[in-house]
């Protein structure tokens, strides 16, 4: 443990460093923005100067985002250009429309991020040329969508996941102020067949989000056209989900994308999630022919078109698709290469991994499509003379800070079991989700998977009001993300639960958690949110389901996020369950709670005079739970188990061999704690969890793991009594399958004995 204590010291002596040197991260950052604010409540329509306005900016955010590419040319690195240049159009209208409380946005195919941060310095959150000079090169402005001032907080990752977590931010701020809460969410044509999405979708409309999502309809994907890699049209699939699809020809005439946008909002206040789609432009009745010729003349580049078609063959009077949402939009050689991709003509070519190697920049910036007009400019300079708009970005709360708090009254008011009665440790979490619920019922959420009768939320669901909970059935993976949408709608005090099943977490509902790794605070540190991931059954201690009901990697899953929590808890019966939750909610941050599922007996004090946890006590990580005199060795019980120790302990003193045992509550364990607990055992220590603990042939992982480096530093011997193989096993009672497992006390004394 000495060398990994030196290289996390010396990891955040780095940190700190990095962090300094950032320019648009903090606390709280003032930004002097454009005055340019459209009432999407109110205002009908657009007025032309305000059409002049944001068509100006969605040039000048084209003019940085080529500007970032020819900087990363320099280096020999490209991006997504053509998304990020097709983000544009609409995305400076989203950010028009956006008053960060009641409107707000995300976006989901993150990649296109350097539209994003050039939009945003389009309106002035941050400087163009820290754009242009740090893309992909800084902390401030990475290469996917990340929290600045004027951004979203929902930082993109993997394609679909924005989905149901801009659905559950729009669920938390209509349960917060029901008047015109809406979340806009910019998706690519890939992302939306995605699990989470189209879990995501059917969440929108089963909760009647007030969403709506934008397809960026382009007609390509990395590996080539969309067409070419899943031929499906997405409207009839997520109509059917119980989505609204608003169809319009194109995202780049921005008077009639209002109108939509206007339609979306009205669609979404009456509680129905809605997409806009743009179906783009064929040859029709209603279009007239739509050829090359067409194609050329709409955006002013038919010399551009013809030198592509003549150098290829190809007649102006081809008829083609233009789409409704243009990759590279503005950048004119490849949004043109990209119209004839989409159509199969030769010199098309794709432009997903846009660059700007081997091109000058000087001659793509004096393109037509990227001059302003003699209005824009005009408009543009005079928004630039008026009084600026003052937006205030606030970090989210550092993970710890002060949550929902009970009285000790309150917590004293609960019926918890006593001491020497065997219960579920569910009870006890039961009994503090009601209590918490009772106590602040508009702060607490709750996300359930049509289990709350077995993860024991019930109860808590029914002190709170309907649209402060919500039933996705079996979608657990939607479930947690939604749970994660939930966590940003408000800087309120705020509980948001998700329940399920470890073995459904384990094997699905994972990117919850996985979605932590990429949300950064506007700190700049990317952690966990203000969710609790309520972790039932864990373990091998799940009745008699066999494999199918079990979460035996749930601590290794647990440490694996640590870093991105508040805490994780492992409560060893009831009463320890009650004080994990009660905890939970005291505090803001990210947590994980495992629950067993099958009886234990609620742990007592050694003297007997009563049970070992009082309702009105703090949680704390380390319990000591028997001393003997003269101890020199100790056994450390990880959560449930803690009663196996207590017989170990009692028939080793008997034996000769005083052993002392101590509970370990949860993780992290305080800097030094472990070692200090380990000290006084010079003959060593033994461990023991219901969980995987690893082999000879993997090394020992789990609590083992994290006992064993501290041990060998300490010159300690040490053993663990944990599963290491966990491919055959009985169907049967908990503690015949503990003790097909090892998990006996007899194990421990052995294990004792050969210290």
């Amino acid at each position: 443990m000495n060398s990994i204590h030196a290289a996390t010291t010396g990891q955040a002596r780095r940190n700190k460093k990095l962090l300094a040197e950032a320019k648009y991260l903090g606390d709280s950052i003032t930004s002097k923005v454009l005055p340019l604010q459209v009432d999407i409540a109110h205002a009908t329509d657009l007025s032309q100067d305000q059409i002049d306005a944001l068509e100006a900016l969605q040039i000048d955010a084209a003019r940085t985002a080529i500007g970032a590419l020819a900087s990363l040319a320099k280096i020999g690195e490209l991006d997504h250009l053509g998304g990020g240049l097709e983000l544009l159009p609409a995305l400076t209208l989203t950010l028009a429309v956006t008053d960060y409380e009641r409107v707000d946005f995300t976006v989901e195919h993150a990649h296109t991020s350097v539209g994003y941060f050039a939009a945003l310095s389009a309106f002035g959150f941050v400087d163009a040329r820290d754009v242009v000079n740090g893309f992909r090169q800084s902390l401030d402005i990475p290469g996917h969508v990340s929290w600045l001032p004027g951004g979203t907080q929902l930082n993109g990752g993997r394609l679909g996941v924005m989905v149901p977590a801009a659905v559950g931010q729009a669920l938390g701020k209509k349960a917060r102020r029901d008047d015109g809460a809406w979340v806009v969410t910019h998706c690519g044509d890939a992302g939306w067949i995605s699990g989470q999405a189209l879990n995501g979708f059917v969440g929108a409309s089963a909760c009647r989000a007030p969403v709506t999502f934008i397809m960026h309809r382009n007609g390509i994907q990395l590996g080539g056209t969309t067409r070419s890699v899943l031929d499906k049209d997405p409207r009839p699939i997520i109509e059917s989900l119980g989505i609204r699809i608003l169809e319009i020809p194109t995202l780049h005439d921005t008077a009639a994308l209002y109108a939509a946008y206007r339609e979306g909002w009205r669609l979404a206040q009456e509680g129905t999630p809605n997409l806009i789609y743009p179906t783009g432009y064929r040859s029709s009745e209603a279009h007239g022919v739509i050829d090359l010729n067409w194609f050329g003349n709409k955006y002013g580049i038919r010399s551009c078109v013809e030198a592509l078609a003549s150098k290829h063959s190809v007649s102006m009077d081809r008829p083609v698709w233009v789409p409704g949402s243009l990759m590279s939009y503005r950048d004119e050689g490849s949004m043109v290469e990209c119209v004839f991709l989409v159509n199969e003509l030769p010199g098309g070519a794709g432009h997903h991994d846009g660059h700007m190697k081997g091109r000058d920049l000087a001659t793509v910036l004096a393109e037509p499509m990227l001059q302003q007009s003699p209005a824009q400019k005009a408009v543009l300079a005079g928004l630039r003379k008026m009084p600026p708009r003052r937006v205030v970005t606030n970090a989210r709360p550092a993970k710890g800070s002060p949550n929902l708090l009970l009285t000790d009254a309150q917590r004293a008011a609960a019926k918890l079991p006593a001491a020497g009665d065997s219960t579920s440790a569910r009870g006890g979490s039961e009994a503090a989700y009601a209590a918490v619920a009772g106590a602040h019922a508009d702060s607490v959420f709750i996300v359930s998977c049509d289990l709350d009768a077995s993860t024991k939320l019930g109860k808590a669901t029914a002190l709170i009001a309907a649209d402060h909970a919500f039933q996705l059935s079996i979608e657990e993976q939607a479930a947690a993300i939604i749970t994660n949408g939930l966590s940003v709608s408000s800087r309120l005090p705020q509980l948001n639960v998700v329940s399920t099943f470890a073995a459904f977490y384990e094997g699905i509902a994972r990117e919850g958690y996985d979605m932590w790794r990429y949300q950064r605070n506007l700190t700049g540190v990317n952690e966990g949110l203000n969710v609790a991931f309520h972790v039932s059954h864990v373990g091998s201690c799940t009745g008699r389901d066999h494999f199918s009901g079990w979460g035996l990697d749930w601590i290794n899953i647990g440490l694996t996020y640590l870093p991105y929590l508040h805490r994780f808890y492992a409560p060893a019966d009831a009463r320890a369950a009650f004080l994990a939750v009660i905890d939970t909610a005291a505090h803001y941050g990210g947590h994980i709670i495992g629950i067993p599922r099958d009886n234990l007996p609620v742990l007592s004090r050694q003297d007997g005079s009563g049970p070992l946890w009082e309702a009105t006590d703090a949680w704390e990580p380390i319990t000591t739970f028997r001393t003997y005199k003269g101890a020199e060795h100790a056994i450390l019980a990880f959560g449930a188990p803690a009663f196996v120790a207590e017989d170990a302990a009692a028939k080793l003193a008997r034996k000769g061999v005083p052993t002392d045992v101590h509970i370990i509550n949860g993780l992290p364990l305080e800097a030094r704690m472990l070692e200090h607990l380990l000290a006084p055992y010079t003959a060593g220590v033994v461990t023991i969890e219901d969980g995987l603990i690893g082999n000879a042939y993997t090394g020992v992982s789990g609590f083992a793991g994290l006992v064993a480096s501290t041990a060998a530093d300490a010159g300690l011997p040490v053993r663990h009594i944990g599963i290491t193989d966990p491919t055959t096993a009985p169907a049967d009672g908990h503690m015949e399958t503990w003790a097909h497992f090892g998990i006996t006390s007899a194990a421990l004394v052995k294990a004792v004995q050969d210290l």
